[in-house]
């Protein structure tokens, strides 16, 4: 059986980020040293940055471990790029936007990353994957895939490098966008896994055969007895998801 860390791994390795949805530089430390070199890519997410976001990028940073910042901006055109400017010093692979924000904000968004030290990927959220058609009927939005699909193609004209969306969207989010548009996928559940609050989510094998380009990896690796265990188990059904 081959080691996390091995070759054999390379190719989903670089498909996924383990989420650091903790609450301290403590409890993420603690993931990061369990799973060692097996993992070069994490997420932050907005609890760990309002907790303790520089100690934390710096630590992956200096263990050169790739960066997706999680916050999830939506403010006014303005605001979002005079943040954008402050976390792009920061040496991270991928931040995201909202995509509701309208245009204007994305292309703000855009200019500001674009004028940066080290040029993320912005990526743009769609529809959260703990929403249900359920949910967006009551907040009086089209059906789930149309939204996406609509708001996928508004950050491609305007420039963005990807979307964050559901595995259900993925393959529409791709015959609509495709080429070298990004799709991130958060949410996917293993089948040993429980589901928790996201209700639009297929498990990972079953998303990258539906075409999605980097997974997020969360409380099934996180909040397991053995992480490396679960993140074995995890990354060989997205090995054998790609042959």
């Amino acid at each position: 059986m081959p080691d996390l860390s091995e070759s054999v791994y390379d190719d989903v390795r670089a498909r996924s980020y383990v989420a650091l949805d903790v609450p301290s530089m403590m409890d993420a430390r603690a993931i990061v040293d369990e799973l060692g070199d097996a993992v070069d890519g994490y997420k932050v997410g907005l609890e760990l940055f309002y907790a303790d976001g520089p100690r934390v990028i710096d630590m992956l940073a200096v263990q050169k471990k790739r960066i997706f910042l999680d916050i999830k901006l939506h403010d006014i055109p303005t605001t979002v790029a005079h943040a954008l400017r402050v976390v792009c010093d920061w040496p991270i692979e991928m931040v995201n936007v909202h995509s509701a924000g309208g245009p204007a904000m994305l292309t703000a968004a855009r200019e500001a990353v674009d004028k940066s030290a080290h040029r993320p990927l912005l990526i743009g959220v769609t529809v959260l994957t703990s929403l249900s058609e359920n949910d967006l009927s009551l907040l009086q939005l089209p059906d789930g895939k149309q939204l996406v699909v609509s708001w996928a193609q508004l950050c491609k004209k305007m420039g963005l490098d990807g979307v964050v969306t559901s595995a259900l969207d993925v393959e529409a989010v791709n015959e609509a966008c495709g080429g070298t548009f990004v799709t991130v996928v958060p949410g996917t559940r293993p089948s040993f896994a429980k589901q928790n609050d996201q209700s639009r989510v297929l498990s990972p094998g079953e998303a990258l055969r539906k075409g999605a380009g980097r997974l997020v990896l969360g409380r099934a690796v996180t909040t397991a007895d053995d992480r490396r265990t679960a993140l074995r188990a995890i990354w060989d059904e997205m090995r054998t998801a790609l042959t």
